[in-house]
C-alpha cells in the first residue's frame, strides 16, 4: 500500500507550502522581525483590554498572558534592535508604551524595573 498518494488535495497543500517557503525565503530579515514584533504588540494589546472602549471591563484582558507577551517583544527588540534601523524607535516606543499600560492595569505594580522586559529594557516608569 503506498501511503504517498498524489491526490488534488496534497498536491495543493505541498505547493502551498513550496510557495510559503518562497515568500519568506524573499522577504528581508528586517521585515520578518519587524512583523513579528507588530504581532508581539498587537497580541500584548490585547491581553491588556486596550482594544476595548473599557479596558477594565475587557473578556480579553489577561495579564498573565500580557506580561509573557510583553517580556517576549522586550527580547526580540533588544536581540535585534542592531538590524532594525530605522524601524527601531517605534517598535521601542510601543514596547515601552505597553509595559506603562500594563502598570497601569496591575492592581499590585510591579516595582520599577521589575515589569514586564523589564529585565532587557530597563525600568520603564
Amino acid at each position: 500500500m503506498n501511503d504517498c498518494l498524489d491526490t488534488p488535495d496534497t498536491t495543493a497543500a505541498r505547493s502551498t507550502a513550496d510557495d510559503n517557503e518562497r515568500d519568506l525565503a524573499s522577504i528581508p530579515s528586517v521585515e520578518v522581525i519587524s512583523r513579528a514584533a507588530v504581532m508581539l504588540m498587537s497580541a500584548s494589546a490585547e491581553r491588556l483590554g486596550l482594544a476595548d472602549a473599557d479596558p477594565d471591563a475587557s473578556p480579553h484582558r489577561d495579564l498573565d498572558e500580557a506580561r509573557r507577551l510583553i517580556t517576549a517583544l522586550a527580547g526580540l527588540v533588544t536581540a535585534s534592535v542592531e538590524y532594525l534601523g530605522p524601524h527601531a524607535a517605534p517598535i521601542r516606543d510601543g514596547l515601552q508604551s505597553l509595559q506603562r499600560a500594563f502598570r497601569e492595569a496591575s492592581a499590585f505594580p510591579d516595582e520599577p524595573g521589575q515589569g514586564p522586559g523589564e529585565k532587557w529594557t530597563g525600568p520603564v516608569f
